[in-house]
């Protein structure tokens, strides 16, 4: 059973935007927290940013502060990433993480998260 869904990735040129969307389909235990993190090829997964689900904690990397912004709709069950300013070095897959047990996340590891989807490409051109 798939958990996570992203979706809303595409190719875009620099300078553009794009909004990803993930929608949780697990019913056992709602998240205490939403992460994205993105793989661009021959790199690690990195960290970009989380949220509470109750929307009121958020926090970004460096690399994306000030362009990307995170939302979520309780109701839908689903988290947005919205993508401003959006860079060549932002081509990635990118992927939502649930946390539901542990409260807030204190590291950046991807280890923190439970349940993955499994991604949406982003391409950005120069």
């Amino acid at each position: 059973q798939v958990q996570l869904v992203e979706s809303g990735g595409g190719l875009v040129q620099a300078g553009g935007s794009l909004r990803l969307s993930c929608v949780d389909y697990g019913r056992a235990f709602s998240p205490y927290a939403m992460g994205w993190f993105r793989q661009a090829p021959g790199k690690e997964r990195e960290f970009v940013g989380v949220i509470s689900w109750s929307g009121d904690t958020k926090y970004y990397s460096d690399s994306v502060k000030g362009r990307f912004t995170m939302s979520r709709d309780t109701a839908k069950n689903t988290v947005y990433l919205q993508m401003n300013s959006l860079k060549p070095e932002d081509t990635a897959v990118y992927y939502c993480g649930a946390k539901r047990r542990g409260g807030w996340p204190g590291t950046l590891s991807q280890n923190e998260y439970g349940d993955w989807g499994q991604g949406t490409q982003v391409t950005v051109s120069s």
